[in-house]
């Protein structure tokens, strides 16, 4: 679970190839969508497993109670809602074009105007993303004002669970100031309208480093944590403003490898002190040392307050390396703090609380009791939750004491009596997904494969899947999930495991059993994989995540031996026929050739050739029921399909581009099952469906459910009419049903 969520470079920045096809359009004439007032009214809902991404802060309102924001790295900003319990997702909104903006990299909210709120938004820094903005409301999230910036920032990114980088001026509510990773400080006198380059900050930004950690407000003073310092004495990476204009290092600031990087700040107004976390490097990986230090700010006086010093040894003997992260005051009881221990793998991660200002500590981990029955994904596949890893998000609400919550890699856990937790995560997702399959029998609609998480059998929409991650093996990142479409209760999986990279189920994806051997290759480069309709062959795919390819393999004795298979395209995606148990289908997209098994996947032959190929996004979906019936999604200029088993294609003359593509049950009447697509049929990427073979489309989504990025999978629902599963990258899954 340690591995972050690779970016969709890959996807997203892919250059244009051309289409070449071997036959004339299937549709009579341009046919396009109907208009939004034709569009059927849909239901948005998101599946419910609970959290399962990267909590990266959150944020009490000091002066409204049960008012609180969170953030995460891929998958937006949520507002809690007290009354009813749960979070509302505040960036839904957000579309395709904008899905570098999934990523929050920090929040500020208004102590004197509760109604204000900021999201800084930007997920990745790198050249090929664009570039951050800034969102700014009056009403606590409903509606927002956009202010797109000429840098870029990374919420993703190494030192993303770092304090929030975003600041309401103490002194004057309509002054901002954000910190940036590699352009220095910024800051707005129009309340987050228009922004500037602070020509006075005395840190100097660089290409590579982390620049400011966070920003943080004591008194009427602004601190600043730098996280591109050496740790040596004399360096500075923590600076400070009393007047707004002019910054200075801060003195006597602590140095050396366990404050090397100033991680996140507290500040307790009733003893003027100012808690500082450290760390060796920026995290939430790769950390082994780190400190807690306070300023008192009348005297200039640093204290060296850390619970427990890193270096020590575990009862097994391990290293217990680890730094420290998060930190939060209690605003009613003078000189009581909560840090967290980060990146802490040998011993597991804590809590320290303090109530008499960091002389004594007591760790709350150790009278922790949990309870996550309404998320057993959260036992890990065991018996038992941890307490947590990658804690940096932490905050203590400022109307109750011991009201704590302390976010994870996966969730977010709360307590209101500092010994009983469970998580308070409601209404957030923020699930990765990587595949999904709606079976046509049995007690799940769903079935998930999911980043980080490996795969769920969700037999309720509206509760966590109760068998929580499939075990047996247990897996992180799923890569592949299939099901013998004549045998529903035959499915197969795969993905990155420590025990197994494939298994296999006889129930539907209830209980699974590990491949009795499998590949050398699966371990490194575990891939797609697929079963033929009768569930008697597989064929396993491999890529490993650096994108090297590698030759499939074949088993006829449910993974009990393994062939390697020379003549299938290296790293494509194995489709089975759904009719035919003789057929697989594999689409080469280096060479934009069409390959096809007529054996059982024995040998595959080139069929139709001169398709799309290059850097770009292809789908090859078979139509359910039907032998030799293949629809092709290409990102850059549309649908094709085919309907003599990939001898030949058409274009299909109602989609401009086509990113993902899915079936559902016919429409009353039709002979066809309907078709959901991501994709364009005229200037917008949308979600859509068609009642006709692909003649028309009607948008099912609208303009505040967009979720950004959403072309990895989408499938409908075989036994229910309309009903739609959307596969996100950063918001779970989404499901849509016609409003009836």
């Amino acid at each position: 679970m340690r591995t972050p969520r690779l970016s969709r470079r890959a996807v997203l920045a892919g250059t244009a190839a051309t289409v070449a096809v071997s036959a004339v359009s299937a549709a009579a004439g341009p046919a396009l969508a109907a208009s939004e007032a034709d569009a059927p009214a849909y239901r948005w809902r998101n599946v419910v497993i609970g959290g399962t991404g990267f909590i990266t802060g959150v944020l009490f309102h000091p002066s409204v109670r049960g008012l609180a924001y969170a953030r995460t790295d891929i998958g937006g900003a949520y507002r809690w809602d007290d009354r009813a319990a749960r979070w509302t997702p505040l960036t839904d909104h957000l579309g395709w074009d904008d899905w570098n903006l999934l990523g929050v990299e920090a929040i500020a909210v208004d102590p004197a105007r509760p109604d204000r709120v900021y999201l800084s938004l930007g997920t990745y820094a790198q050249s090929w993303a664009g570039n951050g903005a800034v969102l700014r409301s009056e009403d606590r999230g409903a509606t927002w004002a956009r202010t797109d910036l000429d840098v870029k920032l990374g919420a993703n990114e190494d030192g993303r669970g770092a304090g929030e980088r975003l600041l309401v001026d103490p002194r004057d509510s309509d002054t901002l100031w954000l910190g940036t990773r590699h352009d220095g400080l910024l800051k707005s006198t129009d309340r987050g309208a228009t922004w500037a380059t602070v020509s006075g900050f005395p840190a100097k930004a660089s290409a590579s480093g982390q620049g400011v950690m966070f920003l943080v407000a004591a008194g009427r003073a602004v601190y600043a944590g730098w996280g591109d310092g050496d740790g040596t004495a004399g360096t500075a990476n923590l600076y400070r403003t009393a007047d707004g204009t002019t910054w200075e290092a801060v003195p006597g600031q602590p140095s050396g490898t366990s404050a090397k990087v100033p991680v996140r700040a507290a500040y307790d107004k009733h003893t003027r002190e100012l808690y500082v976390t450290y760390a060796d490097a920026p995290g939430p990986n790769g950390q082994s040392d780190g400190s807690v230090h306070k300023l008192r700010i009348a005297t200039g006086k640093w204290t060296d307050v850390t619970p427990v010093k890193p270096g020590g040894t575990t009862a097994d003997g391990s290293a217990d390396a680890f730094a420290y992260g998060g930190v939060a005051v209690d605003a009613r009881c003078p000189g009581t703090v909560v840090v967290s221990t980060n990146n802490r793998w040998a011993d597991i991660d804590t809590l320290f609380r303090t109530t008499n200002g960091g002389r004594t500590w007591t760790s709350l981990k150790d009278s922790a009791v949990f309870d996550v029955s309404e998320t057993p994904f959260l036992n890990w596949g065991g018996d038992k939750p941890k307490f947590g890893w990658w804690i940096q998000a932490l905050a203590v609400d400022p109307y109750d004491s011991e009201h704590v919550v302390y976010g994870t890699g996966a969730t977010l856990y709360g307590t209101r009596d500092l010994k009983r937790w469970a998580p308070q995560i409601r209404g957030l997702e923020e699930t990765s997904v990587r595949q999904l399959i709606s079976p046509p029998a049995g007690e799940a609609h769903l079935l998930s494969g999911l980043g980080d998480i490996g795969v769920m059998y969700h037999e309720r929409l509206t509760a966590s899947p109760s068998r929580g991650m499939a075990s047996n093996p247990v897996f992180g990142s799923a890569t592949g999930l299939a099901q013998a479409a004549a045998k529903p209760s035959y499915v197969v999986r795969a993905g990155w495991g420590d025990n197994g990279n494939g298994a296999h189920s006889n129930d539907g994806g209830q209980t699974w059993a590990p491949f009795e051997t499998q590949p050398d290759i699966a371990k490194n480069a575990p891939g797609p994989i697929a079963t033929n309709a009768d569930g008697s062959v597989l064929l396993w795919s491999f890529v490993h995540w650096d994108g090297t390819k590698y030759a499939a393999h074949r088993s006829t004795d449910n993974g009990a031996t393994w062939s390697e298979v020379s003549s299938f395209p290296k790293g494509a995606t194995p489709v089975a026929d759904p009719a035919d148990p003789t057929h697989f289908y594999a689409y080469d997209t280096d060479t934009g050739t069409l390959y096809v098994s007529t054996d059982s996947g024995r040998s595959f032959t080139a069929r139709a050739d001169g398709l799309a190929s290059g850097d770009s996004q292809f789908k090859l979906v078979a139509a359910p029921g039907r032998s030799g019936d293949l629809w092709l999604s290409v990102k850059t200029n549309g649908l094709y399909r085919s309907t003599d088993g990939g001898a030949s294609f058409s274009k299909v003359a109602s989609c401009r581009a086509s990113h993902t593509l899915g079936f559902g049950k016919a429409a009353a009447g039709a002979d066809y099952p309907a078709i959901y697509q991501v994709g364009s049929t005229e200037n917008i990427t949308a979600v859509y469906r068609s009642d006709d073979e692909a003649k028309t489309w009607v948008r099912i989504n609208d303009d505040a459910h967009q979720w950004g990025w959403t072309g990895e999978v989408i499938v409908g629902d075989p036994r229910v009419y309309g009903r739609v599963y959307l596969a996100t990258n950063g918001r779970g899954i989404q499901y849509g049903e016609p409003v009836r």
